[in-house]
């Protein structure tokens, strides 16, 4: 809670969902008439048939648009619900904030009656993105330390589908690897305040990685290492879907 309490204030701006991954997220939910959203944050990739948001944040949860569903201020691994209390619970890029995993998918497995919903990322993937990989070994380090295997969350949910999910080059959201074609907006201070993974870091620690990419930029070099992201449209970086039917 301490992250998002820090990072909530220009979390609304930043993190505004994408229409794409939306409906995906839509089409995994699977047609449910009932969701619960854990880790809801500001209510991005809420949708309409949400019946409850679980937040433990409440800077998150002041940023909440009037009329979305009402927030429940707990954390994953204690949600005050009743047992089967929506066809479907949804957590979306989340899982590995929480202070202890089983809890919290345990919870998810009470609460929903029918289907559970997961957005995360295989680290196994995403430790090779360049900006991790080339430019901030640092923060791959703590990325190391929260990351959750699929394989574990698959195991923990008793089975679940896994679908890879392409991110478009220019996605709406704000998230760690959604500029992975935009390389100058790592450079924008607003940008980097909606990224949780760099509110673990000082500047000072990530600013000489910040410098060598400013400086690339500037030369040439990162758009000709990286020609072939150039005129891609989406790109795996190692985001999942995790459905898992009860």
């Amino acid at each position: 809670m301490a992250t998002y309490n820090s990072i909530g204030a220009t979390y609304a701006g930043t993190r505004r969902p994408d229409p794409r991954i939306a409906a995906r997220i839509q089409q995994a939910l699977g047609g449910a008439a009932t969701v619960i959203n854990v880790g809801a944050g500001t209510g991005s990739y809420e949708p309409a048939q949400t019946v409850w948001a679980v937040e433990p944040s409440s800077v998150m949860i002041a940023q909440r648009p009037a009329g979305s569903a009402p927030a429940l201020a707990a954390s994953a691994e204690s949600i005050p619900l009743a047992d089967d209390a929506a066809e479907a619970a949804m957590a979306l890029l989340t899982v590995h904030h929480w202070s202890d995993l089983e809890a919290g998918i345990g919870e998810l497995r009470r609460i929903a009656r029918r289907r559970i919903v997961i957005l995360t990322f295989d680290h196994e993937v995403s430790r090779g993105f360049w900006l991790l990989d080339e430019y901030l070994p640092e923060a791959a380090a703590v990325d190391d330390t929260r990351a959750v295997a699929v394989e574990r969350l698959a195991t923990l949910l008793g089975g679940a589908r896994v679908e890879t999910v392409p991110i478009p080059h220019d996605c709406a959201d704000g998230f760690l690897a959604a500029f992975w074609r935009r390389p100058g907006a790592y450079l924008d201070p607003q940008v980097r305040a909606g990224i949780s993974l760099f509110a673990q870091i000082g500047d000072d620690v990530i600013q000489p990685g910040l410098d060598r990419l400013s400086e690339d930029l500037r030369s040439g070099r990162w758009h000709r290492r990286h020609s072939d992201l150039l005129d891609r449209e989406a790109l795996d970086v190692g985001y999942r879907l995790l459905v898992a039917d009860l």
